[in-house]
């Protein structure tokens, strides 16, 4: 389960590597502070850790979601973002300005999708 940290636009052989879990759509984690971004594996989790440990990223910065290669749409849901003491009780980013950091990090890497 390949975690690539994404500082560019996917190449075809690293949408290959991203999508080993799920064929259709890639998981992703943002450190939206840093604007660092990593993506791939089974889990948000796989790719936090890696903004952890290799980044330094705090947990309040740290925002999770994916694109979905089908509709070429971000999404905004994981677990990963239930975070109460930020008034972020769901799995969905709800915060206006978190949730257009989040898209305009994952934009600059997948500009076609919305």
């Amino acid at each position: 389960m390949p975690i690539l940290k994404i500082n560019h636009p996917p190449t075809d052989e690293e949408l290959t590597l991203l999508t080993k879990e799920y064929p259709q759509y890639i998981k992703l984690s943002v450190d939206i502070d840093q604007k660092i971004v990593y993506g791939g594996g089974k889990l948000h989790y796989d790719c936090e850790q890696q903004l952890v440990l290799k980044e330094n990223s705090k947990n309040k910065h740290i925002w999770s979601g994916g694109v979905n290669l089908t509709t070429k749409k971000i999404e905004y849901v994981a677990v990963a973002n239930i975070k109460p003491s930020q008034d972020n009780p769901g799995l969905e980013i709800l915060d206006p300005q978190i949730r257009q950091k989040f898209k305009k990090i994952v934009k600059s890497f997948f500009p076609n999708y919305e």
